[in-house]
């Protein structure tokens, strides 16, 4: 039994049409309450932050593992949070369609060059 309207059902929408993204913002942002007091406290106990002590620690097995978690997390919860502010904010159909395909994009691209980058490191190839 559907706990949707009858007219919910038939477009797609009704009680239970923003749940789904509501409980992946709460994972996400778990996830990141987890991941990113790790990254900054470890990033912070490094004796400098340049591209060499950066890079070492990236290299470190564990490291590469979070932060192949962290990124996606990061990425996948910001890009939630301005779909949000796009269909709240974004007046005109054909503007909010347009912005939030540019958005995913750029969440997209942004994701795919930080996980690079961190596959690049910790496999060890030459910079």
């Amino acid at each position: 039994m559907s706990s949707k309207s009858p007219l919910g059902q038939a477009l797609g929408q009704g009680v239970v049409s923003g749940t789904h993204h509501w409980w992946l913002q709460r994972v996400t942002a778990i996830a990141l309450a987890l991941l990113g007091p790790w990254f900054a406290v470890s990033l912070l106990m490094r004796p400098k932050l340049d591209y060499a002590h950066a890079h070492a620690w990236l290299a470190a097995p564990a490291n590469a593992v979070l932060m192949l978690l962290f990124v996606p997390a990061l990425v996948y919860h910001s890009w939630l949070g301005v779909v949000v502010v796009i269909e709240d904010y974004v007046p005109t159909k054909s503007k909010k369609l347009a912005t939030l395909l540019v958005v995913q994009f750029l969440h997209l691209v942004v994701g795919a060059a930080a996980l690079y980058g961190v596959l690049k490191v910790a496999l060890g190839s030459a910079a």
